[in-house]
């Protein structure tokens, strides 16, 4: 696995943002034969992460989370396949090689630039709450809310699967290559085995007893009571025979075909937390074409996922709040980190209020990001010390509800592409199935999501309802914040990342890192990472961040150390192609 073990500070000094960059990483070796049958061209992107220089390309980039997965989709796009080509077949491969992540089991957000059109497009492809969940489904006898594993484990949590329709829509409105052999490298990596990375080795080690709690996912990843280990090849001949019924029947084959029956089985016969999915509820699922929300920052549009995604709203808040502001110092600044962290935190107060599908609730998107509220809460910003005190501001609405502050929990897992053709198309994608390996239950070789968790586990609080409570056919809110940054009508850059609620903050200080400090794609991703979001200061262990730990508490801010494990892919676009991956896990970009 490689994990950032030293990441030495980033300086950007000057109005010029002349930098040095020093984003030191020291990767674990990645073991003996972790990903074999890589070419060597595909190894040299590995080689260039660990070096902390980007991957530089003229036609056509990928960044995604495992090198298997690069090469599906560098294979589609060198034989001139689009980049929704491509899409299909990272994807499908990540469900195998990375199936604690995301899956045909979990759901996505998509953001789409046309290059033969300039237009920004987003699909929902997030999963829907069954018809028959109660404003209970998570509440003890006494109406008090569950803990959150003895919710996750099981049928209970798991929502009607978004990834297989959204990628067949994908390819349906961007795809030229034939729908098949998108998949065929995937079931032939299925049938024949592959290389067990030490990253999914690790969390498997780290997961045995929850994952023991179903007998067909324990068989899979922990054969004969044994967990499996990096290097070792692995075999998923059901996941294979998924994907031929998919490459026949297409997203029929989970939504009306022997697939979604399966699903359906495994949910309601769940030994632990048996679920209420039906077949109807797959039935009448649909993926949704959603405005993009798009937020002005410093001469740039960043480009994202609207609600149920709280995502670019956000993302777009915090840039907005600081956008006033020098934040050239860089990330070991002080007051850089005072203005970032405090906007992140009145970014995190609306979005604990406001934000959640907006098919169910009233969400105000444009009041949120309007520049007369913008101004209103950058203005608190404007102190030497941290916020003692930060709630929701009142932004303008089409029509006014009261909503209660939400209590939902998003723990990190998920898993970020980025994708660019010779064509000029941008995807960036982000996928989940929630936590890491979802709801434990394996069917048809691929994990459950458990995404129903997103939901506030409380319907009310004081009487007033929480705009995030669970409701039939309802999707959770989410923090996937996949991003296409803007610029004169053309895209400059794709981001995204995996991490929870975090997400919203990694991204956020990529954008940051790029703009205002002026760093490359990779030196951006690596940059140590410091997050705010309810008043607590997470600061980057064993990074430079920690030397920020003195200064923000004399600023009055509490503040812990702690693994922040982002898996950022980012493409810059502009004369040329230039990707970086996240240090932290095994990802690369790649391109020709």
């Amino acid at each position: 696995m490689l994990r950032v073990l030293s990441i030495l500070s980033v300086v950007v000094a000057g109005a010029a943002g002349a930098q040095q960059a020093a984003d030191a990483v020291e990767p674990e070796s990645a073991g003996a034969g972790a990903f074999d049958g890589i070419p060597a061209e595909i190894s040299t992107a590995l080689t260039a992460k660990q070096a902390g220089v980007p991957v530089v390309a003229s036609d056509w980039m990928v960044a995604a989370a495992n090198p298997h997965a690069v090469k599906a989709g560098a294979d589609v796009l060198a034989a001139g396949g689009t980049a929704a080509d491509a899409l299909v077949a990272v994807q499908v491969v990540l469900g195998l090689v990375e199936p604690q992540s995301s899956g045909l089991g979990g759901g996505a957000f998509l953001v789409w630039y046309d290059a033969a059109t300039g237009e920004v497009t987003t699909l929902d492809g997030r999963e829907t709450a069954p018809l028959a969940v109660t404003p209970r489904l998570f509440q003890d006898e006494t109406g008090e809310p569950l803990k959150f594993f003895d919710a996750v484990v099981g049928g209970r949590s798991v929502g009607t699967p978004g990834t297989p329709a959204l990628l067949a829509e994908v390819h349906r409105r961007w795809g030229t290559q034939d729908w098949a052999s998108l998949l065929m490298p995937a079931v032939d990596m299925a049938e024949n085995g592959f290389s067990v990375s030490p990253r999914l080795a690790q969390l498997v080690a780290g997961d045995a007893e929850r994952l023991a709690s179903a007998a067909v996912t324990s068989a899979y990843f922990m054969p004969e009571g044994v967990g499996i280990v990096a290097g070792e090849t692995l075999k998923n001949p059901a996941y294979a025979e998924t994907l031929r019924h998919f490459a026949k029947q297409g997203a029929g084959a989970f939504y009306g075909g022997q697939i979604g029956r399966d699903i359906v089985a495994t949910v309601q016969g769940a030994e632990r937390n048996p679920g209420v999915l039906a077949e109807v509820d797959l039935a009448i699922y649909q993926v949704k074409e959603r405005p993009a929300v798009c937020a002005p920052y410093r001469a740039h549009e960043v480009c994202g996922m609207g609600p149920p995604s709280s995502g670019a709203v956000a993302v777009g808040q915090i840039l907005g709040a600081v956008e006033g502001y020098d934040l050239s110092a860089g990330p070991q600044d002080l007051t850089v980190r005072r203005l970032m962290g405090d906007a992140a935190r009145l970014a995190f107060a609306d979005r604990g209020r406001y934000l959640a599908d907006s098919d169910y609730v009233p969400v105000p998107v444009a009041g949120l990001l309007d520049p007369a509220y913008m101004a209103e809460r950058a203005a608190v910003l404007d102190s030497e010390m941290a916020l003692e005190e930060v709630s929701a501001g009142e932004p303008k609405w089409d029509h006014a509800q009261l909503w209660a502050d939400d209590e939902s929990i998003e723990f990190p897992s998920t898993s970020h592409i980025s994708i660019v053709d010779a064509a000029g198309n941008v995807a960036s994608m982000t996928t989940t199935i929630e936590n890491g390996f979802g709801s434990r239950l394996m069917v048809g070789g691929f994990l459950l999501n458990n995404e129903l968790t997103d939901f506030s586990f409380r319907s009310h609080k004081d009487g007033v309802p929480i705009a995030n409570r669970i409701e039939p056919g309802k999707r959770p809110r989410s923090s996937m914040a996949p991003t296409i940054v803007m610029k004169d009508g053309k895209p400059v850059m794709a981001v995204g990342s995996p991490g929870g609620s975090r997400i919203i903050g990694y991204v956020a200080q990529t954008i940051v890192a790029v703009i205002d400090w002026g760093l490359d794609v990779q030196q951006a991703v690596s940059v140590p990472h410091a997050v705010n979001r309810f008043g607590t200061y997470d600061l980057e262990e064993e990074t430079a961040s920690v030397e920020l730990s003195d200064g923000l508490t004399a600023m009055g801010y509490k503040v812990g150390a702690r693994g922040l494990t982002s898996g950022l892919h980012v493409i810059a676009i502009g004369d040329t192609l230039q990707g970086g991956a996240d240090p932290r896990r095994e990802g690369i970009a790649y391109g020709q």
